[in-house]
């Protein structure tokens, strides 16, 4: 039988299975690493997740209320069938479950002068059968009063888009994983150098932050930012953390016309490059500038949004939203995209070692993803195979 973690002392465990499977241990309980562990399970593999502080957490890429789930990608069209496939597992789940992890609100991708990502998304949408409106610039002022178009040449609009429960839906994927079998140890694993124990082309164990070694057949790391902690002669310049300043302003009381119940998700790029939630399970009108901040250290790092950062965000609120200029900011968080320099995900064996997996790059749109993601990645795990090249590290030189 595999070694488990000799002091589990902070651990959460559930029985254990009585199966002689390969046993596979995954790194990371977030929008990757949770969804992946779960469907290694469901494929029947024995399955041990670890996680430093717990899904979801406030350090994690993956935590936080909300994030977006949109097909709408330009002309990469494995992200926008991805979108579709990982929308239908959202909709399984929620049923399977019980919960409401995804909220449909629609989404809102505004068109300027410079529209050619816009147009190129168009047949991407229409081949991934995912539904969507083209409107005109005058046919959004007329559904949306409480927005100034000006700038906005035309607009997709998404309907079956719309937002989820980020921190919630990794505690559910955990709960699931423990109710069918799964085995979780709330620990990190070193990044001193001491994690990994390679040799002879392989992983032959790792060591957790408790100083215990878990041994396992096959090994998946997708632990977003502190990968290249991991891995440096790996992921140096190929994986990179940027922080990310999110605000929250407070909408009028009782009005509506800001919240989710008559306001879709909204994207407005092109010279401007942010997008905003409202609603957020009563948490306020959330707006974020998507341009990459300076690179982050997702450990260690002041948590504390910038002045400029919430300036930024106010005027855009004030341009586009006018009679949000002057709302108040209830909420702030920074969090962190964990980028590739093409910001596709990263998904490939270590160089030097056979059975162990690296997922990540989730680059501020890996969350939509996560259980397509994670079922895509249990097949190859479970059968010793690559992803496609657009994923692996190749590509990077």
């Amino acid at each position: 039988m595999p070694k488990a973690p000799r002091k589990p002392n902070n651990s959460r465990k559930s029985t254990p299975r009585a199966s002689r499977a390969p046993h596979i241990a995954v790194v990371g309980a977030g929008a990757f690493g949770g969804w992946t562990a779960l469907y290694l399970l469901r494929q029947g593999a024995q399955v041990t997740l670890v996680d430093a502080w717990g899904p979801g957490n406030s350090r994690a890429s993956s935590g936080g209320e909300t994030r977006i789930i949109r097909g709408t990608y330009g002309p990469k069209s494995p992200y926008t069938d991805m979108t579709a496939r990982a929308l239908h597992l959202w909709k399984k789940h929620d049923k399977l479950w019980g919960r409401r992890l995804f909220q449909k609100t629609g989404v809102l991708w505004m068109a300027g002068e410079n529209d050619a990502f816009e147009k190129a998304s168009l047949p991407m949408l229409r081949k991934a059968g995912l539904d969507y409106e083209k409107l005109t610039r005058r046919e959004l002022a007329k559904r949306y009063p409480q927005m100034n178009v000006d700038n906005v040449k035309w607009a997709i609009f998404e309907p079956d888009g719309g937002y989820l429960y980020a921190r919630l839906a990794c505690a559910a994927v955990l709960d699931a994983f423990l109710a069918e079998g799964g085995h979780y140890h709330e620990l990190g694993v070193l990044t001193d150098g001491r994690g990994c124990d390679l040799a002879g082309g392989e992983c032959r164990g790792i060591r957790l932050t408790d100083e215990t070694e878990l041994q396992a057949d096959r090994y998946v790391f997708a632990c977003g930012p502190w990968l290249p902690q991991l891995f440096p002669d790996v992921l140096t310049g190929k994986l990179i953390p940027h922080r990310q300043d999110v605000i929250f302003f407070g909408t009028p009381a009782g009005d509506a016309r800001f919240t989710d119940q008559q306001m879709p998700v909204w994207m407005d790029y092109g010279q401007h490059n942010m997008y905003g939630i409202p609603g957020n399970a009563w948490r306020g009108f959330k707006v974020a500038d998507d341009a990459r901040g300076e690179a982050f250290e997702p450990t260690h790092g002041d948590r504390t949004v910038r002045v400029a950062a919430i300036e930024k965000a106010r005027q855009h609120v004030a341009m586009r939203f006018p009679e949000l200029a002057n709302a108040p900011v209830t909420e702030t968080r920074v969090c962190q995209y964990e980028d590739t320099p093409d910001r596709d995900f990263i998904i490939d064996k270590h160089p030097g070692a056979a059975n162990l997996w690296m997922v990540g790059g989730g680059s501020g749109h890996g969350f939509k993803h996560g259980p397509a993601l994670g079922e895509m990645v249990a097949g190859l795990v479970k059968k010793d195979q690559l992803a496609e090249a657009t994923y692996r590290l190749a590509r990077l030189g």
